[in-house]
């Protein structure tokens, strides 16, 4: 789906203002509110814009330890585990990938001592062969994608 200038405009409304009013964001736009919730009803089909939720901190809610647990799984059982790695909580995030290992987690933790419980939980699960973690020290480009967004959008008008 190509993302036009316009869109790109709203995307980055949506990024910066996440609260504001759809009539406000036509108004910052100039464009009609029928037009801009048009848009909004395009990139939300397309899949561009996958949630409206809050953004939350787990380091807020009391969890500031953040691991990446690499995961080899028996051949064969990737659906089963990456099932059963849905239901443990710590579990934010998990991606099958390339290279090393099967899956990539991003987990997080209380403290050091629950960050191992939850490796041993992972390793007891059936399927699973070994895992490999590296505990982040500290966040250096937390997640974004509004870089991106202008990026497709200076593309647009040109």
């Amino acid at each position: 789906m190509a993302v036009d200038e316009l869109d790109t405009r709203i995307l980055r409304l949506l990024l910066e203002q996440p609260r504001t009013s759809v009539r406000e964001y036509a108004r910052v736009l100039g464009v009609a509110r029928g037009t801009l919730q048009a848009r909004l009803d395009r990139l939300e089909r397309d899949g561009v814009i996958t949630g409206s939720a809050p953004s939350l901190s787990p380091a807020a809610l009391g969890h500031p330890v953040l691991a990446f647990v690499h995961i080899e799984v028996t051949q064969g059982h990737l659906d089963d585990v990456g099932d059963a790695l849905a239901a443990v909580p710590e579990i934010i995030e998990a991606f099958s990938i390339t290279g090393g290992g099967d899956l990539l987690t991003r987990v997080v933790a209380r403290d050091n001592g629950h960050l191992e419980d939850v490796i041993q939980a992972l390793i007891s699960l059936p399927g699973v062969v070994r895992t490999r973690t590296e505990v982040a020290l500290r966040e250096r480009v937390p997640q974004r994608v509004l870089p991106l967004v202008e990026s497709i959008g200076r593309t647009a008008r040109n």
